[in-house]
C-alpha cells in the first residue's frame, strides 16, 4: 500500500469517525433532553419546587450541550469537507436545531428568573422543542448515510428518539389549541402550564 493510499484511507477513517461522533451527540443529546423533559414534567406532578437549576433542567441542558457540540462539529465539517445529499441536510438541520436550542435555553433561563414557575407551554419552551426535533432528525439523516454496519445498529435508537421528539412537541402544541378544554387539567398537572398561554 502506497503512502498516498494510507493517507487517504486515514483521512476517510477520520471523516467517518467524526460523522459518527456528530450523529451520536445529536441523537443521544436529544434522547437525554427528552428524558430530562419527562422527568421535569413528572416533578411538576409531584409539586416539587420549580427553579431553573434543578437536576431535571441540568439533564435537559446537558443534552442541549451535547447537541450544541454536535452543531459546532457539524459546522466545522461543512466548512472543511465537501458534502452532499442527506449528509449535508443532516448537518445543516443539526446546526439549526442546536442554535435554536441554545437561544431558547438562554431565553428559558431569563424566563425563570423573571417569572419563576412556567409550564410546558411557554414562549421559550416551544423553540427549544422545535430545535430538539430538528437535532434528532439531523442525527437520524446522518445515521442513514453511514456505511459502518455496527454503527447502523443504533438506527432504531435514532428512530425512537425522533418519534419521542415529535410526540413531545405534538403534545405541547396541542395544549395551545386545546387550552380552553384542557387548561384546568394542565394547570393541575403541570403547575400553571396554561397560565402562560
Amino acid at each position: 500500500m502506497s503512502l498516498i493510499q494510507k493517507l487517504s484511507s486515514s483521512i476517510l477513517l477520520r471523516r467517518q469517525t467524526l460523522l459518527e461522533i456528530i450523529s451520536l451527540l445529536a441523537v443521544f443529546g436529544s434522547f437525554l433532553e427528552i428524558t430530562g423533559g419527562i422527568w421535569d414534567a413528572t416533578s411538576h406532578i409531584l409539586r416539587e419546587p420549580e427553579l431553573f437549576w434543578t437536576i431535571q433542567h441540568v439533564a435537559v441542558y446537558t443534552g442541549v450541550a451535547m447537541i450544541a457540540g454536535s452543531g459546532i462539529l457539524g459546522a466545522i465539517f461543512l466548512i472543511t469537507k465537501k458534502v452532499t445529499g442527506n449528509l449535508k441536510r443532516g448537518l445543516q438541520i443539526i446546526i439549526i436545531g442546536s442554535a435554536l436550542q441554545v437561544s431558547a435555553g438562554y431565553a428559558d433561563s431569563l424566563s425563570h428568573d423573571l417569572f419563576g414557575i412556567d409550564g410546558l407551554v411557554s414562549w421559550s419552551h416551544q423553540p427549544l422543542e422545535i430545535g430538539l426535533l430538528l437535532s434528532a432528525l439531523g442525527g437520524f439523516l446522518i445515521m442513514t448515510v453511514m456505511k459502518n454496519q455496527k454503527f447502523k445498529k443504533l438506527l432504531p435508537v435514532s428512530i425512537l428518539t425522533l418519534i419521542f421528539s415529535i410526540s413531545w412537541l405534538g403534545f405541547n402544541l396541542s395544549l395551545i389549541f386545546a387550552s380552553p378544554v384542557l387548561c384546568t387539567l394542565v394547570y393541575e398537572i403541570f403547575s400553571s402550564g396554561c397560565a402562560v398561554l
